[in-house]
């Protein structure tokens, strides 16, 4: 009988704690507090090139250590700090990271209609270089450090801030820094992070994102070499011919079409949501080596260019160079290609591939290893942090979860190279917002306050799910 009333005892115990370990949020206060500050980070100019992140970093630190939190700044340039801050738990977990860059693309303000920087509230909507690419996570990550200490939020898990500098531009100053010099200090289960989006179209939510893996950047230098002359004799040996034409041939060949776990999951998901011929099409594509997985990728190629690059590693001209002036036949021509492979695919042999479509033994291949990311393992979709993710998005966007795979570069790699499981998550933002400039990296930068602060909602519950003590 004892043993019985003691277990009720515990139980009763743990259901308590667990009831107390439930913060009470005023969300209309977190409103006003998570306007003030989205808008003081917008009006700092940490345009990269040159940075000068260190301004946001200072703002962070100000705010967070005002509430106790402890913050560390990490620079390998007194000007690009990044800045770390943690909240310790009780160990019964691995660190969850919360990661966000505070660094923006440059800007021509002479296209903006309100002031790049200025973060004009116009609307409904905020307008300002960073609004959503990335400082919508900064101050998401801020807001939830703040909610955890304020609350006394008791969690199995550190949870940790990372501000970092230098993403749109500069990693060796940024992520390169931090988990060379100092990655202990970042080291985590799961990380959180950009290029997850929540797409609306018309008003209405469509679907949510979840950036689960990313394609491995490759430049690729193509050289030729040929006898120099006078213009008024063409020779056959003119490295120019040679180097366009390796060019042509490279634009023109369309690689192997691949799934990887992401992206499967990612066609067979948008096909439920899908009207009937796209859906057709993203169920083609499942079957990768049929002639209606062919055609599918064809039409992507020409009407959805960014899905067909989910679908094959790609090659993409970007820079030619050649001779001094017109008269004058150079002696040796180069062109640079951007070329980005699928993270199942292998490097060598890729290169390989590429030297029998050229089939020209005057032009040289290789990887020149600029702009480079490392390789590392897509994050599991059978997780507890995108079970958890999932759920949220369920609850705050009504709407289906796919698992996505990014055809740029993001910092993540670095992280994932390093065994982290990391998803990018993002606001919501309007599908007809690109055409119109106000995406990210657009001339009129936008997003709705409104998504900002559900966003904000968002990134706290799913830290709180996958960090409160239980």
């Amino acid at each position: 009988m004892k043993r019985v009333k003691w277990t009720i005892a515990v139980v009763a115990l743990s259901v308590s704690l667990s009831a107390q370990n439930q913060p009470n949020v005023d969300w209309a206060r977190v409103q006003v507090e998570t306007m003030q500050h989205y808008q003081a980070l917008l009006r700092l100019d940490t345009t990269d090139p040159p940075g000068n992140e260190t301004l946001a970093a200072t703002y962070l630190q100000q705010v967070l250590e005002r509430e106790g939190i402890p913050v560390r700044l990490f620079a390998a340039e007194p000007d690009r700090a990044n800045l770390v801050a943690r909240l310790r738990g009780n160990g019964r977990k691995r660190p969850l990271l919360m990661m966000a860059h505070t660094d923006t693309v440059r800007v021509d303000p002479k296209k903006w209609t309100f002031p790049p920087f200025a973060a004009t509230r116009d609307g409904g909507y905020v307008y300002g270089r960073g609004t959503i690419d990335d400082k919508d996570n900064v101050v998401a990550s801020l807001m939830t450090m703040l909610l955890l200490k304020r609350n006394n939020v008791l969690l199995d898990r550190d949870v940790i801030f990372l501000a970092e500098a230098g993403e749109e531009a500069a990693t060796r100053v940024g992520i390169e820094h931090v988990v060379r010099e100092h990655f202990p200090e970042i080291d985590a289960e799961y990380c959180l992070a950009e290029t997850g989006a929540t797409i609306r179209s018309g008003g209405k939510v469509q679907f949510t994102q979840i950036q689960t893996a990313e394609k491995v950047p490759y430049v690729t230098e193509l050289t030729a070499t040929g006898t120099s002359g006078h213009g008024s004799v063409p020779l056959l040996d003119n490295p120019v011919l040679h180097v366009a034409a390796a060019v042509a041939a490279l634009g023109n060949w369309r690689p192997p079409i691949r799934l990887t776990e992401t992206t499967r999951e990612y066609f067979t998901r948008l096909a439920t949501l899908a009207l009937s011929q796209d859906a057709a099409r993203y169920r083609a594509v499942l079957a990768p080596d049929s002639k209606a997985a062919q055609d599918a990728v064809d039409y992507f190629a020409e009407h959805d260019p960014p899905t067909a690059s989910m679908l094959r590693s790609s090659i993409s001209p970007t820079l030619l160079t050649g001779g001094l002036q017109v008269n004058v036949i150079p002696s040796e021509a180069k062109a640079s290609l951007d070329v980005r492979l699928l993270p199942v695919e292998d490097p060598p042999a890729f290169l390989e591939l590429m030297r029998k479509v050229v089939n020209d033994p005057r032009v040289t291949i290789k990887y020149t290893g600029q702009n480079a990311r490392p390789a590392g393992t897509p994050a599991r979709l059978d997780s507890e942090a995108f079970r958890v993710i999932e759920s949220t998005v369920m609850r705050f966007y009504d709407t289906t979860t796919i698992p996505s795979m990014t055809t740029a570069a993001t910092d993540m790699a670095f992280l994932r190279a390093k065994g982290i499981q990391c998803y990018g998550i993002g606001s919501a933002t309007d599908a007809e917002d690109v055409a119109k400039g106000f995406a990210l990296h657009g001339d009129q930068e936008r997003l709705l306050e409104s998504e900002l602060h559900r966003f904000v909602r968002f990134n706290w519950e799913v830290v709180i799910d996958l960090a409160r003590a239980k």
